[in-house]
């Protein structure tokens, strides 16, 4: 589970973060999780103005992706 956001969510596979959520989860900008929305890397969602990134989507792909979180 992404720990960041224990809190907020309720660890169904339907939960939602925002783009700062998903970039800190990821360890990476804002723009970087854009950009691989935009690439089709992860999944997002725009409900509003803003998009969104599942839980499940996020973990997936730090599941697959052995890299070290930006500091």
């Amino acid at each position: 589970m992404v720990p960041s956001m224990t809190d907020r969510t309720t660890h169904d596979a339907e939960a939602w973060l925002s783009p700062a959520e998903a970039a800190t989860a990821l360890g990476v900008t804002v723009k970087t999780v854009a950009r691989w929305a935009d690439e089709g890397r992860i999944r997002s969602a725009r409900p509003g103005a803003h998009r969104r990134y599942r839980v499940a989507d996020v973990e997936a792909l730090i599941a697959q992706e052995p890299w070290e979180p930006a500091s």
